[in-house]
């Protein structure tokens, strides 16, 4: 068994099981699917100030909460009992593009040239790390959610602006992949 879950899985097999995750919390708890809320949750069970958007009853979403654990800890159990420990497999083409980068190491899910503690601290690595993250996080809380709750829960719901937030999400994401990050590469 373990050897079926520690090889990937083809699309036509992880795609529907993340599909249906939709209709099995909208039928057994007519709840939405999203992960973007969740910080808020956090920060309004913890955070003691008198700060108007973190007060409302977050007890209600505490299923949220460990709905985001549960992955959480997936991701740790999958990360370290089903580590099939070989390298990510990339197209040569991939690996040639990367290498005019100066990134050579792609052995793991990312690679270290750009994620690692020392990059942090340099141009490359705080817009990469701490701007995108800033910007990711900007635009979630701008678009009313995520890309999971967006393409997956609001477009199964047929929400126009879950659509909308979607072709905005794959617009942004396909200039930012091939006119900007280049040149952020480069630096």
């Amino acid at each position: 068994m373990l050897q079926v879950l520690s090889k990937p899985w083809p699309w036509y097999i992880a795609g529907p099981l993340i599909g249906l995750t939709v209709p099995c919390l909208l039928l057994l708890g007519n709840k939405s699917f999203g992960i973007s809320s969740t910080l808020r949750h956090i920060c309004a069970a913890c955070v003691p100030a008198n700060i108007p958007f973190f007060q409302y009853e977050w007890k209600k979403e505490i299923w949220n909460l460990f709905f985001a654990a549960g992955i959480l800890l997936g991701g740790v159990i999958a990360g370290s009992l089903l580590n099939s420990h070989e390298p990510v497999q990339i197209t040569e083409a991939l690996r040639t593009e990367l290498a005019t980068y100066s990134i050579t190491d792609t052995s793991g899910l990312v690679p270290h040239e750009l994620f690692d503690w020392q990059n942090l601290v340099t141009l490359k690595g705080f817009i990469l790390m701490v701007a995108g993250g800033f910007l990711v996080g900007f635009g979630t809380r701008y678009a009313g959610g995520c890309t999971s709750g967006h393409a997956i829960t609001g477009l199964s719901n047929l929400q126009w602006p879950s659509l909308v937030a979607t072709i905005c999400f794959m617009v942004g994401g396909i200039i930012v992949a091939n006119f900007i990050l280049p040149y952020i590469l480069q630096l």
